[in-house]
């Protein structure tokens, strides 16, 4: 139930996988906005109820920064207490290499756009002495299957290192770098990781570890399978 102690939440790319599951896990408490690309009436028994939407294609990093001001605008937030910068894409490269439409569309959606959200949002979060959060991997550190999708998740790694330090005493900022995850975007990026899936963590539980990170504002923060099995789901402050 929202209440007080609510907060103004905004979330990109929570209309499905690990976004999608934060989404439903904090929209009971807090007003969360969530932002995707696709049409809202595709998302029809999706989206918590309570939740507000907005569409927002990061493949435009600039249009789609623009698209998120608009949509605080309309909800009559002036501020926001946490940003969850999630949206994200990925492509199996064949023989290790990406193509180029490849390569553009993930550093375009994956970095680019964090980057434009980022200064859009920061205002926002000034007022409130919030929160911003980049969602990372664990590929962060190199992957043969998905390079361009690792060299993006780098990216942020730096950019959240970078602005930790240029906006500290105003905006916080972290970094967070979920493992595997039982979602769709292995198979929308073409590879099959057969059966190691079983061993990827289910995404209300991944949903779990990053509220408990992101109230703790620390970074970077791995929310892998040992953090798991320490009791990272079920430990920490809650959000």
């Amino acid at each position: 139930m929202i209440g007080a102690g609510s907060r103004r939440i905004v979330i990109t790319g929570g209309n499905a996988g690990i976004g999608l599951a934060l989404a439903r896990k904090l929209a009971d408490r807090h007003h969360v906005l969530i932002t995707g690309r696709r049409p809202q009436g595709e998302l029809a028994g999706i989206l918590p109820e309570s939740a507000s939407y907005v569409v927002a294609d990061q493949s435009d990093p600039e249009a789609s920064a623009r698209a998120l001001t608009d949509g605080l605008t309309d909800l009559g937030w002036d501020s926001v207490d946490n940003a969850v910068l999630n949206a994200g894409v990925g492509f199996a490269a064949v023989d290790g290499f990406d193509t180029t439409e490849a390569i553009r569309q993930t550093l375009d959606i994956n970095l680019a756009s964090a980057i434009a959200q980022a200064r859009a949002l920061y205002s926002f979060l000034e007022r409130a002495r919030g929160t911003l959060t980049f969602v990372g991997s664990v590929a962060h550190r190199g992957s043969a299957a998905i390079p361009a999708y690792a060299a993006s998740k780098a990216g942020l790694h730096g950019l959240a290192r970078a602005l930790r330090s240029e906006w500290g005493g105003r905006v916080a900022v972290q970094i967070l770098h979920p493992g595997p995850t039982r979602t769709d975007m292995h198979e929308k990026a073409g590879y099959d990781p057969g059966r190691l899936r079983a061993l990827f963590l289910d995404p209300d539980e991944t949903a779990k570890m990053m509220a408990a990170a992101i109230a703790s504002r620390r970074s970077p923060v791995t929310t892998s399978w040992l953090r798991y099995l320490a009791g990272g789901a079920f430990t920490g402050r809650r959000l």
